[in-house]
């Protein structure tokens, strides 16, 4: 049985997994910003923390509170987070500033006091939940697309970074699933004009319109996730939905055409050999 710490485990794919864990007879200790999260312990053990984790310095005891009521944590879930629909241009400061709080800063903030105690456990695995965003951006979350590429690039490095200790780390992008992410719960909207209707307007428009009818299942996607866990060699990327897994694809179809169309000035740069 695996001792889990997760962020976020009010809704979504969060309380998904939680739930998943704990019908399993996991231990969870997971954070909400308020209230009591609709979760059936079972044959786990759970534990709620009340965190709010735009303020840093609430992080740090939260992850040792972690730590004293459980002895170790086997696996660690960055998975709060919300998106931020809009024109990168018609963001306000404030927008952006509490976007990367949550998204980024503060996973950041729970790895960083997470990792000495667990470099002397010897063992561990650090998922941080991303999105296809943060690897196949669309043009109408340009911000939340930057928060998501960041913990991207903060996972790759540090696997290599934690790995001669034992610990382990899983970048996960889902694609669009089935929870109140599209919500007022979830996702803000930066004010803005018409002058970005046709790009901008068009692709919030289409999200909007999916709303409710998402194809992922994020009790399927909880389910996937464990399998990651239990994995004697997990994947230091993971997809999860079919839309997540045909826009990555397109993606690398465009930047490897790219790549080989630019290939001549690309070697252009180089200092001449010998």
């Amino acid at each position: 049985m695996k001792t889990w710490f997760i962020t976020g485990i009010s809704r979504g794919l969060g309380k998904a997994l939680a739930q998943a864990a704990l019908s399993r007879g996991d231990t969870v200790v997971g954070t909400v910003r308020e209230g009591v999260p609709d979760l059936v312990a079972g044959k786990g053990a759970l534990h709620v923390l009340t965190v709010d984790l735009t303020d840093k310095a609430a992080i740090a005891p939260a992850v040792r509170d972690a730590f004293e009521r459980t002895g170790r944590i086997d696996v660690l879930v960055n998975n709060a987070g919300y998106g931020l629909l809009g024109a990168l241009e018609e963001a306000t400061d404030a927008e952006f500033e509490r976007l990367f709080a949550v998204n980024v800063f503060a996973p950041f903030a729970v790895i960083r006091a997470a990792l000495p105690t667990l470099r002397r456990q010897g063992s561990g695995h650090i998922l941080n939940i991303t999105s296809i965003a943060g690897r196949a951006p669309a043009g109408s979350s340009g911000l939340y697309s930057a928060t998501k590429s960041a913990l991207e690039g903060l996972t790759q490095s540090l696997a290599q970074e934690i790995a001669p200790f034992g610990l382990k780390a899983t970048a996960i992008a889902p694609g669009a699933f089935r929870t109140d992410f599209l919500s007022e719960h979830s996702i803000r909207r930066s004010q803005g004009g018409e002058q970005y209707a046709e790009s901008v307007g068009t692709a919030v428009a289409r999200l909007n319109a999916m709303a409710g009818s998402q194809i992922g299942d994020p009790d399927k996607a909880a389910a996937a996730i464990l399998e990651l866990v239990d994995a004697e060699n997990p994947p230091l990327h993971l997809l999860l939905g079919s839309d997540a897994l045909r826009r990555a694809r397109e993606k690398l179809d465009t930047v490897i055409d790219e790549i080989d169309r630019w290939e001549t000035v690309t070697r252009s740069t180089d200092h001449p050999v010998g």
